[in-house]
């Protein structure tokens, strides 16, 4: 019939005693392999003897002594919904005064959202200036910079060119600080090895 041995459930079917369309063949099988009757034989030896051992039950309150270290999992929609229906109060007065606080909430909140939304020209128009204001305290730092250094003609020629020479100003003050770190570190290195 079947070209391959019985799996563990299989023989647990003939153990069974089972009686379904299924097991007639299982039987035919058993019938004509020796190793898969050998495998049933040791099944029914076992369960003969797991059968006569005595039947013990728990003392009172075992279950309850297990469960009590058991961690269980508690998916995260069944803990909202436990935690919500704690948050709701058991009597009816109190239920209806706790609706109209979280009535009033909500409408609080989404009023303030709409106020925050209708407002945001006035934010953005506020950024802008806030920006403008920063653009020229820090154009008018670099070029003070620039006519220290390079004096008040260079400062003249660079408000005249605009932005570009902005950034021409900042890199040629940039390089002449560090020109400058440069040469007092040379002074500061040459002082010291004469006095070494």
């Amino acid at each position: 019939m079947q070209h391959r041995h019985l799996l563990s459930n299989e023989i647990d079917l003939l153990l069974d005693g089972d009686a379904g369309f299924g097991a007639a063949p299982l039987r035919a099988h058993v019938d004509e392999c020796a190793d898969c009757r050998a495998r049933l034989d040791e099944a029914l030896v076992l369960a003969s003897a797991l059968e006569r051992l005595p039947h013990f039950a728990p003392r009172t309150g075992f279950a309850d002594r297990v469960l009590s270290q058991v961690q269980i999992v508690e998916p995260w929609h069944v803990a909202a919904l436990n935690t919500a229906q704690r948050l709701i109060p058991e009597s009816r007065p109190v239920r209806v005064l706790a609706l109209a606080g979280v009535g009033l909430a909500s409408v609080t909140l989404s009023a303030s959202a709409v106020w925050i939304a209708l407002s945001a020209r006035l934010t953005a128009g506020s950024a802008t200036v806030v920006t403008g204001h920063l653009r020229d305290a820090l154009l008018g730092g670099v070029q003070q910079g620039f006519s220290a250094l390079f004096g008040a003609g260079a400062a003249e020629a660079m408000r005249a060119n605009g932005g570009l020479a902005v950034g021409a100003a900042a890199v040629a003050m940039l390089a002449a600080v560090g020109a400058a770190a440069v040469g007092f570190r040379a002074l500061a290195s040459a002082s010291r090895q004469r006095g070494s």
